[in-house]
């Protein structure tokens, strides 16, 4: 059968032939190695963006602002990417913004020279927060069609397995990208063309995303049109309020209660801890490793628990990291105990949310329930990353560093959203094993620890 979309004229197989099949595994393996090729690209970007701001005259007020409007713009691109979908195919509308997420870094690369040239250096802030907004706008019009497309490719009882390792090996290759550029960066910190150096960091971000948008051309995408009968406003998705705009509402509030104080930890090592390029980057990595290291772990645990108890592990792991920030000034000690407990957080969280998401709605409902999910999500890290910042930049407290007073509120904040939120939660999976043990009584929060230990050394060792 052949139909137009697009303008194009496609062929269309049924879904349950041994070619689609065969397609459909084949496709899996290559969207692994074009995610990693994307994510290289973004650990020379993105992952840097902070100290090129502060490279260009930001303070913390600007950094606030650049995570702040970032977040805030992703959810408008996955509303109107989810529109394109009606009109576009899935591959189309990831290939077209894949490229204008590659050449939205050459205006940036011209601020470093317009800084060098010390011209228009008090704008230069603001002109890099207007373009890293783009560009994360661009990625966001990508994502629905990306999730979607995955989504069909990926049964449901494989997906704890198969994004596990999809989000390790990318991880992996970000982090060795990421290691790389920061001893690139480390080294020429203190020479005057240091920007000219950021410039070419990018330059080859730029052309790794070139090299994953050749890679996705090739990756098999089955069918699928999505039905304008499936629309549904975003206030009538507030209004309802069931068990996944529950969760909606938790990963908002929780979103919220992260960026209080996430995009400061790079500020308070730079501007208070005094770290060079170096530890900074090892820092920014110790969590990224042992997300990776528990990743797999998460994914087993997905499959054979359901995804309410990694939400619930994830909850009430990141409330104690920005409490271990106050306390702790040596970069090693950073890396192992800070970096645990996000790692753990995020392990649970990213495998835990993804999985809730696909096992909660339909797959003509998937993307529009993801982009609604997101603009809430984004205006949690908006508000959140607003507060951050203003409260670092103007906030004056006589008995303690400010930046660590911001830590404090964001540490109660999470704990509040943990507490009130995570009850709420139903596991959306019909088929999982019930989980003895891991469990939180107000009363006794301790009475289930001997239990929990002997269940979690059983669950390892499991093949």
């Amino acid at each position: 059968m052949v139909r137009k979309r697009g303008g194009k004229k496609e062929i269309v197989i049924p879904g349950d032939s041994d070619f689609v099949i065969h397609a459909k595994n084949k496709a899996k393996d290559r969207f692994i190695s074009q995610g990693a090729v994307s994510e290289a690209s973004t650990a020379l970007s993105s992952s840097f963006v902070v100290p090129f701001a502060k490279a260009i005259g930001a303070n913390a007020a600007h950094i606030g602002f650049l995570s702040a409007f970032s977040g805030l713009v992703a959810p408008l691109g996955n509303l109107w990417g989810s529109k394109l979908m009606e009109r576009y195919s899935r591959k189309h509308i990831h290939i077209s913004y894949t490229l204008w997420m590659a050449f939205i870094w050459i205006p940036i690369i011209v601020l470093s020279i317009f800084y060098s040239k010390s011209f228009g250096v008090s704008w230069l802030p603001y002109a890099l927060i207007v373009m890293y907004s783009l560009f994360i706008f661009f990625s966001a019009v990508k994502d629905p069609a990306s999730f979607s497309w995955i989504g069909d490719l990926v049964g449901s009882e494989e997906r704890g397995k198969y994004f596990a390792r999809r989000n390790k090996l990318i991880g992996w290759i970000g982090v060795a990208l990421f290691l790389v550029g920061g001893l690139i960066l480390n080294h020429y910190e203190a020479k005057p063309y240091v920007l000219g150096v950021y410039s070419a960091v990018f330059l080859v971000s730029i052309l790794l995303r070139v090299v994953s948008l050749y890679q996705v051309k090739h990756v098999f995408s089955p069918h699928f049109k999505l039905m304008r009968s499936s629309y549904f406003s975003f206030w009538s998705f507030i209004k309802r309020y069931d068990d996944f705009g529950k969760f909606t509402v938790f990963q908002a509030f929780f979103n919220f209660a992260i960026m209080v104080a996430s995009p400061f930890f790079a500020v308070y090592m730079l501007n208070d801890l005094h770290f060079n390029i170096f530890w900074f980057t090892a820092v920014s990595l110790s969590s990224t490793i042992f997300y990776l290291l528990l990743t797999p772990l998460a994914g087993k645990f997905s499959d054979r628990y359901g995804n309410k108890p990694l939400l619930f592990i994830a909850a009430w792991s990141f409330p104690i990291t920005p409490l271990l920030w106050l306390f702790l000034k040596d970069p090693v000690l950073l890396m192992l105990l800070p970096g645990f407990t996000a790692g753990v957080g995020n392990a649970a969280f990213g495998i835990g949310a993804t999985n809730y998401i696909y096992d909660s709605v339909s797959v003509q409902k998937r993307a529009r329930c993801f982009s609604y999910s997101n603009l809430l999500s984004g205006v949690g890290i908006f508000l959140g990353s607003i507060l951050g910042g203003l409260m670092i930049q103007y906030l004056h407290v006589s008995f303690m560093n400010t930046t660590l007073f911001v830590f404090v509120i964001a540490a109660a904040l999470r704990f509040l959203v943990a507490f009130i939120f995570v009850p709420q939660l139903k596991e959306p999976r019909a088929k999982t094993e019930r989980l003895r043990g891991l469990s939180w009584d107000v009363f006794h929060p301790f009475k289930t620890i001997h239990s929990d230990v002997v269940w979690f050394k059983k669950f390892i060792h499991e093949k």
